[in-house]
C-alpha cells in the first residue's frame, strides 16, 4: 500500500488560535461575573439571561481550546490518528449546546411577555455596553480562524450570537429608561434565540456529517471511480470508501481488480498517479488502495457488509 502525501501544516496559526481563545475566555469571564451581579440588583431577565448565555460561551471556549490542544498531540499506538478529530467533536458539542441555550432564552422569553416587570434601566444599560465591547474583541480575534475550523467557528458563533444578545440587552434597556416600554426585553430575547438555532443547527449538521464518516458533499465518488478506471492496467475499482478525518484530511481507499499480474513497482507507478490525481483535482490527501488480481469478491462500488 503506497503513500506519499502532500502534507504542508502550518503549525504558526494553532498557537494564534490558543492565544485568542485564552483572551476571550478571560473577558467572558468578566463579563459572566458582572452581568450576573448587575442582573440580580436590577432586575433585569435579560441580563441575567445575557449572563447565562456568556457562561455557556465560556465552556464552549474552553471545549474549543483544550480541543485545539488535543489536535496538536502526536499519534500513539493507542490513537493512532492522535486527538485530529478533537475539534469536530468540539464544534458538534458547541452547535449543540447553542441551541440547548437557544431553547431556554425562548422559553424565558415567553414567560417574561406574558408578565413584563419593571427594570431598572441604567445599570442594564451600562453592563451591556461593556458586553458588547468585550464580546466584540473576541468576535474580531476568532474571526479570521472561523472561516477554516469548525471548532473555531462554534466558538465564533457563541461569541457572535452573545454580541448580539447584548446589543438587544441595551436597546431593551433604553427603550426602558426612556419610553417605559418592558416588553422589548422578551421579544428581543427571543429574536436572539431564534436566530442561535438557525447558526447552530447548520454547525449540527455539518460536524455530524465528519463524525459519522459521510463522504463530504463536494466529492464525486462515481466521477472518481469513472477516472481511475480509465488508467490502462485496471479493470475496475470497488469497495470505495471516503471520509473525511477532520477538517484537512480527506481519504480515500478502494480495492482495485487489474487486468494482468503486475509487479509491485508498476503498481506504484499506478498508485502515484492515482494519488496525483485525486489529491490536485479532489484534495483527497490520504490514498489507501488494496491490489487484486483475479481475486474472487464482491466487485461492487459500494460494499455493505
Amino acid at each position: 500500500m503506497g503513500h506519499h502525501h502532500s502534507h504542508n501544516h502550518s503549525h504558526s496559526s494553532s498557537n494564534v488560535k490558543g492565544r485568542n481563545l485564552v483572551i476571550s475566555i478571560l473577558l467572558n469571564i468578566i463579563i459572566t461575573a458582572s452581568q450576573i451581579i448587575g442582573g440580580v440588583i436590577s432586575g433585569s431577565l435579560a441580563l441575567l439571561s445575557d449572563a447565562l448565555h456568556n457562561f455557556s460561551d465560556v465552556l464552549s471556549l474552553l471545549v474549543s481550546y483544550v480541543a485545539n490542544l488535543l489536535a496538536k498531540k502526536k499519534a500513539s499506538i493507542h490513537r493512532t490518528f492522535g486527538f485530529k478529530r478533537a475539534e469536530i467533536l468540539a464544534a458538534f458539542v458547541n452547535a449543540s449546546t447553542l441551541i440547548i441555550v437557544a431553547v431556554l432564552l425562548i422559553i424565558e422569553a415567553i414567560k417574561r411577555f406574558m408578565e413584563p416587570e419593571k427594570i431598572e434601566s441604567n445599570l442594564v444599560i451600562w453592563l451591556s455596553f461593556i458586553a458588547i465591547i468585550a464580546n466584540g474583541i473576541s468576535v474580531l480575534l476568532l474571526k479570521k480562524d472561523a472561516e477554516k475550523n469548525m471548532n473555531m467557528k462554534s466558538a465564533y458563533l457563541h461569541l457572535l450570537t452573545d454580541m448580539m444578545a447584548s446589543i438587544a440587552v441595551l436597546i431593551g434597556g433604553l427603550l426602558m429608561k426612556f419610553y417605559a416600554i418592558y416588553w422589548v426585553d422578551s421579544v428581543l430575547t427571543f429574536a436572539i434565540a431564534i436566530y442561535l438555532i438557525w447558526m447552530g443547527y447548520d454547525l449540527l449538521k455539518d460536524s455530524t456529517k465528519v463524525l459519522m464518516l459521510f463522504t463530504p458533499d463536494a466529492i464525486p465518488i462515481q466521477q472518481i471511480v469513472k477516472e481511475i478506471g480509465l488508467l490502462k492496467p485496471i479493470k475496475n475499482v470497488h469497495h470505495v470508501h471516503v471520509w473525511q478525518l477532520n477538517e484537512e484530511e480527506i481519504h480515500l481507499e478502494a480495492h482495485i481488480d487489474f487486468n494482468e499480474d503486475i509487479s509491485l513497482s508498476e503498481f506504484d507507478v499506478v498508485l502515484r498517479q492515482i494519488e496525483d490525481h485525486v489529491y490536485h483535482k479532489y484534495d483527497i490527501n490520504h490514498v489507501n488502495i488494496q491490489p487484486e488480481y483475479g481475486k474472487n469478491d464482491s466487485k461492487d462500488m459500494i460494499v455493505q457488509d
